[in-house]
């Protein structure tokens, strides 16, 4: 049976990971740990048979995808199917303050009702991403391929391949540069091998 691996890898961390809802600005680079972190993560896929990278549009993810690609002698290409969701008036607003907001409840409880004002639903953004990551596959069938992409979309990507629905998908855990493993079986269903790898085999 053929087999292709999905390796969805988070990006690493930026000056305002964890303070800030970054989304789709522009302009947010890598920090100095998270230019360490995207190294020990090209250190810990090193040992696959790597056959391609992608990575969101996001600068973020190109930079923590560019040193794994740079292991296999590849090059990132750009998958705008995997891209971050669309938080719309929510994009770039500081944590502390969207979460005293009323709908901040509801994403943490049934983030399948949310779509965001002047953005996109979680739950379209689960859609495009799993069309995106199934088209992928079946363009490198039986081959292993790292996508570089976002905490919400990985989780949501992860909830689909679990049968999980996506209002339990905040039960998921996927940390800046860990790694997630998707094994996609020709005509079987999917098995989800890890989640949320930090390791450094350094």
């Amino acid at each position: 049976m053929t087999a292709t691996t999905l390796v969805l890898l988070r990006h690493a961390t930026t000056p305002t990971t964890g303070r800030r809802l970054g989304g789709r600005k522009p302009g947010f680079h890598l920090d100095e740990g998270g230019r360490a972190q995207a190294e020990a993560a090209a250190r810990r896929l090193a040992g696959l048979p790597v056959r391609a990278v992608y990575a969101s549009p996001m600068e973020r993810t190109r930079e923590t995808a560019a040193p794994v690609a740079h292991a296999h002698g590849l090059r990132v290409r750009i998958e705008r199917g995997i891209n971050e969701v669309d938080y719309g008036t929510w994009t770039d607003r500081s944590l502390a303050e969207l979460r005293r907001r009323a709908m901040w409840r509801t994403i943490q409880q049934a983030p399948s009702r949310v779509t965001f004002p002047g953005g996109e639903s979680i739950r379209g953004a689960q859609q495009r991403a799993v069309e995106a990551t199934e088209r992928l596959a079946a363009e490198h069938r039986g081959a292993t391929i790292v996508l570089v992409s976002h905490a919400d979309v990985i989780k949501a990507i992860l909830a689909h391949h679990l049968g999980m629905g996506l209002d339990h998908f905040q039960r998921l855990v996927v940390s800046p540069a860990s790694s997630s493993t998707i094994l996609l079986p020709d005509g079987a269903p999917a098995v989800v091998l890890a989640i949320n790898d930090t390791s450094d085999p350094r």
